[in-house]
This record gives structure tokens, sequence and C-alpha cells, in this order.
């Protein structure tokens, strides 16, 4: 695949969030009780997401109608291709239902199993975090980079707190988090794992972590993260960090402090491979 394909690929994404961030801003703060359904603990769905993502399946489908899509209000949508979109029309539905603007859209494209393409929307600020592999981040047009920070002394780490399995993970999540409170400057949890990815990888977190989120989450964040100077890691051991969900990542430096105490925690998190 040559840097045409690429960036054709890439504006396709930009064009498919760009539409479904319209749809969701111009919705915002008019969601009411009646239009929210509960898919499973914690997890909540409107109209808006469902009228998102139908918005990003139509744009990619009229350009790309034998690739595979899998969305996380529609599911997989398999056409036996060997390119798979992986797209979340609302990452942080619950801020999105209680008027709190810290949401966006994220759309990823796999190529045979490796991620190639990414796109992070911000609706609320306007914000437009781009990654294809091989040719760096940007956000807006210009490039990032993970920020330049050496030490979890002093340094900013985002977070998000077990919502799917709390009855597994929250004990182990909050031992780790606990380790994490006592030597770094601060954490913060803002509930949208896709914009957390996308600010490791502008350089306004230092570092992140989190336990069982899905494809859709992470994907697009990855691979930001990867093409901004910045490592991402599977938090449980022999596992992939877009497959489990469960992922830490930061600037080289501070990833490395973050695996040392991870790393203590190795015997129990293997219960969860």
């Amino acid at each position: 695949m040559d840097q045409k394909d690429q960036i054709a690929f890439l504006n396709s994404a930009v064009k498919a969030a760009r539409k479904a961030g319209d749809i969701a801003q111009i919705n915002f703060d008019r969601v009411s009780s009646s239009d929210v359904r509960t898919k499973g603990h914690n997890e909540f769905v409107t109209h808006v997401d469902e009228q998102a993502e139908k918005a990003i399946i139509e744009i990619l489908q009229s350009r790309y109608p034998d690739h595979s899509i899998l969305g996380e209000e529609h599911g997989l949508q398999d056409n036996d291709s060997e390119f798979l979109w992986i797209i979340d029309p609302i990452d942080g539905t619950t801020n999105y239902i209680h008027g709190f603007p810290v949401y966006c859209v994220s759309i990823a494209l796999k190529i045979k199993d490796r991620l190639e393409v990414g796109v992070i929307y911000d609706p609320s600020r306007q914000e437009l975090f781009t990654a294809i592999r091989g040719m760096g981040s940007q956000l807006d047009g210009r490039k990032i980079r993970v920020s330049k920070h050496t030490q979890l002394p002093g340094c900013l780490l985002g977070t998000g707190f077990p919502y799917r399995d709390q009855k597994d993970w929250l004990e182990l999540y909050l031992d780790i988090f606990t380790d994490f409170t006592k030597i770094v400057g601060a954490i913060r949890r803002p509930g949208s794992a896709a914009l957390d990815l996308a600010y490791v990888a502008s350089g306004r977190y230092d570092g992140f972590w989190e336990f069982g989120l899905k494809p859709w989450d992470v994907a697009a964040g990855v691979l930001l993260i990867q093409e901004a100077g910045g490592i991402v890691q599977n938090i449980i051991p022999d596992t992939d960090p877009v497959e489990s969900g469960s992922l830490f990542c930061g600037n080289p430096k501070i990833f490395e402090g973050m695996k040392e105490i991870v790393s203590q925690y190795d015997k129990r998190l293997k219960a969860f491979a």
C-alpha cells in the first residue's frame, strides 16, 4: 500500500468522524432520560450514538463496500476482508448523556491485522487527532509528540475506573491506583478513553492506564501514541492491548516507570488473560 492510499483512507475516516461529530454536537445537551437505554452494567446508548454510527458506516461503505466494519453499536459486519474499520461514534456516552462535554468520535483502520490509520475527533473543542502508520501523528494538521517528562514524580497520568467488570477488576485496579497516587504529580479521569489516549499522544498526559476497554475504545489512540513516539503495552501479560482493552502507555521514560509498578502485579494480572 502506497502513501496515496494511506492518505485516501485517512481522508475518508476524517470525513466520517466530522459527520458523526456534527450529529453528536447538534444533539448535545438535548438527550432526555427516555432516550437512554442500558446495554449492560454501566453501559448506555442513545439514539444519537446509533445515528452517528450509521452516518460513519454509510460514508465508509459508499467508498469501500467490500471492507469489514466493527462498530460499538452495530457489531461486526464481516465481509471476509483484510480491511477492518473499528469505530466508536461517541466514546464517553455517560459524559454525553449528562451534558459533560468530554467525548469524542474514534475511527481506526486495520489492514491485515495491523493498525494503519487512526482518527479521534473532539466535537466540543473541534480538535482533530490523526495518525498514519509511518507518517506520524497530528493535531489539526500540526505534528504532535509525546511529552518530555522523564520521571513519575511530578508527572500527570490519565486513567479510567473499571466500569464493565467491577467485581473482577476493582480491587486490583485500586491497588495499582494507590501505588501511582503515592508517586506521581496528579491523576485525571475525564471519562473518554479514546480522548485520553489522544492526550498521551499530544503530550497533555505523560501516561495512561485502564482495564477492560473494547477495541473501538483504543484502536485509534494506540496508533496515535505509537506514531507520536510513545509506547503502548498490554497490562495483562501475554495479551494484545487492543484486543484485551487493558493497557498502559506513555512517553518512553514514563512508560518504563509505570512498567516497574504494574509488573509487580503480573501474577494477579495473569488470572485475567
